[in-house]
């Protein structure tokens, strides 16, 4: 037997697992990085986060992705060369982290890395009839395992649309194994570029587990205030707590058909960037609003179409607890739009049920890559978005 496949199998077979999660996001703030124990799998799975640690990015690295960052016209060269560059950076910041915390190399069992995102795009979003769902995640799991020595699952999300699904969200996986609980129906909100909830029953039933996408998150608004404030996010959400929602351009951002289209569906910035503000700017006669009008407005959509979502899915019986993650839960002021619409309803953080919010997209993918290693038992049903399948391509070291 091939010693890579051996070592596979054992694996496998370990009564504990160490799996190291990497999360880059729409924002690309910089790489997540959560060092997790793992023990058995499906929803016996027992998770704890040993060290977690997001590393920024240089503003260079940046500028180098967002020459393709949800772009249709690229050079295709920057790609080619941008895959494996992504790869072997994350594989660097993985060995740097593991020198800091003292731990070795050989102790890491795998990582589970999700890439970085460069373009997204479900079949409703791009209309071409002859194609598929699609979704492109870069940085290389042979570079990245190459580097580490480290055996990586990667491009969990092309098995995903393999399936039927649209790639995304996948945190419904690793939400129904890590924070399912007997009798307590749940909402997970990730407020991130791009905001998804998931619905988990109390019954624990896999085919009653929901997520979709809402809408933007925090993209328009980082993108906005880069552009005219040269700052990564609006901080406490200082600039929009000083402006005023326009009701004009707030119900013509709300015009977009993808808020018409029916749930669960996926979306990306592709769709809510800067040029979607603008042109709604245009539309509605808002031009002249000061910068804190739009980005309050902005923090109002982002809050609205949450609770829309949230709404249509709950038969008139809102969820008791909704716990949050992603930067979003960060902006007190969508936190406190979001508790207005819905009074009865306590918002949380994932921080209250276990694991740290900002770590919770990390940690999700190295339960996939859990769930790949040694479980995949659990039967979703066959409903739209949520497949069961089994995700992530495996990259030997050697």
């Amino acid at each position: 037997m091939n010693q890579n496949i051996q070592k596979l199998y054992e694996i496998a077979k370990k009564p504990k697992r160490i799996i190291i999660g990497l999360m880059s996001g729409t924002s690309m703030d910089g790489l997540d990085v959560a060092l997790c124990e793992y023990q058995e799998s499906g929803l016996k799975t027992k998770v704890k986060v040993l060290k977690f640690e997001t590393v920024p990015f240089a503003e260079d690295i940046k500028v180098e992705i967002r020459k393709i960052f949800a772009k249709k016209e690229i050079e295709f060269q920057q790609l080619c060369v941008l895959n494996p560059w992504i790869g072997n950076l994350h594989g660097e910041i993985v060995n740097q982290l593991l020198e800091k915390w003292g731990i070795p190399n050989s102790e890491i069992d795998c990582i589970a890395s999700h890439g970085q995102t460069v373009f997204h795009a479900p079949k409703i979003q791009h209309k071409i009839e002859k194609f598929p769902n699609a979704t492109l995640q870069i940085g290389d799991g042979d570079h990245l395992a190459a580097k580490t020595g480290i055996m990586t699952l990667s491009d969990f999300r092309q098995k995903h649309c393999a399936a039927g699904g649209e790639g995304a969200p996948l945190a419904v996986y690793g939400d129904y194994l890590i924070f399912s609980e007997k009798g307590k129906n749940r909402i997970l909100l990730n407020m991130g570029g791009i905001s998804n909830f998931t619905f988990l029953s109390g019954d624990l039933n896999p085919e009653k587990v929901f997520a979709t996408d809402t809408g933007p998150g925090n993209t328009i608004m980082d993108a906005f205030v880069q552009k005219h404030f040269g700052i990564p996010y609006d901080k406490d959400a200082e600039i929009a707590s000083k402006g005023q929602v326009s009701e004009p351009l707030l119900l013509e951002l709300k015009k977009h058909d993808f808020f018409k289209g029916t749930l669960p569906k996926t979306t990306g910035p592709e769709v809510f960037n800067l040029a979607y503000l603008e042109s709604a700017l245009e539309k509605s006669n808002t031009k002249e609003l000061s910068k804190g009008d739009i980005m309050a407005t902005l923090c109002q959509l982002t809050a609205e179409t949450i609770t829309y979502c949230i709404f249509s899915i709950s038969k008139n019986e809102l969820p008791s607890e909704v716990f949050m993650s992603g930067g979003g839960m960060h902006n007190p002021l969508i936190v406190s739009l979001l508790k207005q619409k819905m009074p009865n309803t306590k918002f949380l953080k994932t921080d209250d049920i276990g694991i740290d919010g900002d770590a919770k997209e990390a940690v999700l993918f190295a339960t996939l890559a859990n769930e790949a290693l040694c479980g995949g038992e659990t039967d979703f049903g066959t409903r739209k978005g949520v497949p069961s399948v089994s995700m992530g391509k495996v990259s030997f070291p050697s």
